[in-house]
């Protein structure tokens, strides 16, 4: 079945082929424009390619009549011959380098031309051997920096973020559940956890009837190639290239097995020696007495009973990485996590006015619908060039058009008019304080300059939250998931001076960042720190990667509590300005 994201996928590679091929400027931005407007558009674009009616499709912004056919056929046929075509005349291994941090198409055009460099390790080959320092915008430290960049590809090479696997694990949870021979299911592994990336997808069922879920498992959509087909597990990869485990057990078997396949191992070491302690062994299909002097355990149906068994509370899949869930688990001191229902409204939003794909009334219209109470814009900031970011005028006439939409509302909903502000290298911000002033917060983020040492970095940042009118601080470490490493900042340093001057720290829910790692958020929590979960979204359906954003804040132990924007409008104004009212106090 064609979906909206293989559209997209199917155009953008058609746009990067093209460039590969020298062909004209303007119609490859046609193909980047036309994804960008099929990711984006707010109906069902493939319901509406399916009429087969391309003059009716071409009637959406940003597709012309050619585009729209080339989409009707896709979707109406699942094939594209001039995609083909395309695709025929490069090796497919030739995407990978575009998975390369500091390679574009401009380069990627030249080393295959120049060197017939196709492939990652062929390039890996070019660069060692030197050859690549023949060709033109190849310099040593350039080089070595690509070299740098391969290694890291290598290392992330079998993995996937959470948000690029979460679709497709979800969609075969609940397919598989429909199955009449399913009894139980459940999704495992480090996808349950709520880990960064993933390596691959596990899948726990319960039936009497093993062979049929095994053969609908293998057999379904989803699967790309079977790599192993047996009668208690199987295995099959993904079009995307991800590997499923399925493992089927009896019903009795399914809390154990779930438990153990769920992990982490660290936790999974700490459960069994627990049960050791306690006279029982535990493994992925029971818990047995070690010997006659131990008394059976109770009946156990599902893991809450389980983790009682043990002398426990029931451990949230997200907190099980032996990171002291288990003393806690002991002594009844678990936190009662975050929920999605929690979230009352979210901040860090950008629209057209920089670069986002949906404009401001769009942006408010779907975080209504999706039961937001308040959304927070920020556009990008003058000095972000590269995102047409708003210089002072533009901004305030932003704020303007905020306060006017405000007035339509009625009060039950409200955008927060903010900015997205650069942090300059010596640690200045991109608007003056009067223009701040005017806002009703602003994140401080960094987008440059990404190379400077721990020392002057950590300064940097340290300084722009010092201000009073900075609310949040955004991406903390600058990381994008399996493609570029966190610059080097001190962390706790950056999280002392948080709780020192009141500012929020984001947790950065795009899936290429979600950023402040999960590793940190206990000890700002001790510290005192509030959590800001905020999509990032650059376009409507954006606004759902919230979503991943309370899966990693649960992970990193938070509350309702110690998450900003589980306060409902009428309370989060008042915490938006605690900071400047604070320090102008002092």
């Amino acid at each position: 079945m064609v979906t909206r994201e293989y559209i997209a996928q199917v155009l953008n590679e058609i746009a990067l082929l093209l460039e590969l091929k020298g062909e004209n400027p303007f119609k490859i931005r046609a193909y980047r424009t036309g994804a960008e407007v099929v990711e984006s558009y707010p109906g069902d674009i493939v319901a509406e390619a399916a009429q087969n009616d391309p003059a009716q499709l071409s009637q959406i912004k940003g597709i012309g009549e050619a585009l729209a056919a080339k989409i009707v056929v896709l979707v109406t046929t699942g094939e594209l011959e001039f995609y083909s075509r395309l695709c025929a005349e490069f090796p497919e291994t030739i995407f990978d380098l575009f998975d390369i941090q500091g390679l574009g198409p401009k380069k990627i055009k030249t080393l295959y031309n120049e060197l017939g460099v196709d492939s990652v390790p062929a390039l890996k080959e070019a660069c060692e051997s030197g050859r690549v320092l023949d060709l033109p915008g190849f310099a040593k430290k350039g080089v070595d920096k690509i070299l740098a960049a391969i290694e890291f590809h290598e290392k992330n090479a079998s993995r996937f973020r959470l948000g690029e696997i979460a679709s497709i694990a979800e969609s075969m949870l609940e397919t598989i559940r429909q199955h009449p021979d399913c009894s139980r299911s459940a999704l495992a592994g480090s996808y349950r956890r709520a880990k960064e990336t993933v390596h691959d997808i596990d899948l726990i069922v319960a039936s009497n009837n093993p062979e049929a879920i095994m053969d609908f498992f293998v057999n379904g959509e989803w699967t790309e190639e079977i790599l192993s087909h047996g009668n208690t597990k199987s295995s099959i990869r993904t079009e995307k290239g991800a590997q499923c485990d399925l493992r089927v057990v009896s019903n009795d078997e399914f809390p154990f097995a779930l438990a153990y396949f769920t992990g982490s191992k660290e936790h999974n070491v700490a459960l069994r020696s627990r049960a050791r302690k306690l006279g029982y062994t535990l493994n992925e299909y029971r818990l047995a007495p070690i010997d006659d002097n131990t008394p059976e355990p109770p009946e156990i149906h599902d893991e809450t009973e389980l983790y009682e068994a043990l002398g426990l509370a029931y451990v949230d899949p997200a907190l099980r990485e032996n990171n002291g869930e288990i003393e806690a688990a002991e002594e009844g001191t678990l936190p009662n996590v975050v929920e999605l229902e929690n979230i009352r409204g979210t901040f860090h939003c950008h629209t057209t006015a920089s670069d986002g794909k949906n404009t401001l009334e769009e942006m408010a219209d779907t975080a209504m619908e999706l039961g937001l109470q308040y959304l927070g814009i920020a556009d990008h900031s003058k000095s972000s060039v590269q995102a047409n970011g708003l210089d002072e005028t533009r901004l305030c006439a932003q704020i303007e058009q905020i306060r006017e939409l405000n007035e339509t509302f009625e009060g039950r909903f409200k955008i927060f008019a903010g900015s997205e502000v650069d942090i300059l290298r010596d640690g200045a911000l991109d608007f003056s304080d009067a223009i701040l002033a005017e806002l009703d917060y602003a994140v401080a983020s960094v987008h440059s300059l990404f190379n400077l040492g721990e020392k002057d970095m950590t300064e940097r940042i340290m300084a722009a939250i010092e201000n009073p009118y900075i609310t949040m601080l955004g991406h903390l470490t600058g990381r994008l998931l399996l493609s570029r490493e966190p610059y080097a900042v001190n962390v706790p340093a950056i999280i002392e001076a948080a709780a020192e001057t009141g500012t929020i720290i984001e947790l950065n829910s795009n899936p290429w960042r979600l950023d402040m790692d999960w590793r940190w958020w206990k000890l700002a929590k001790e510290k005192g720190v509030k959590c800001a979960i905020n999509p990032d979204a650059h376009r409507a359906a954006g606004l759902q990667n919230v979503f991943f954003g309370v899966r990693l804040a649960r992970k990193g132990w938070l509350t309702k509590d110690d998450v900003i924007n589980c306060l409902p409008l009428g309370e989060i104004e008042s915490a938006l300005r605690a900071k400047r009212l604070s320090l102008a106090a002092t």
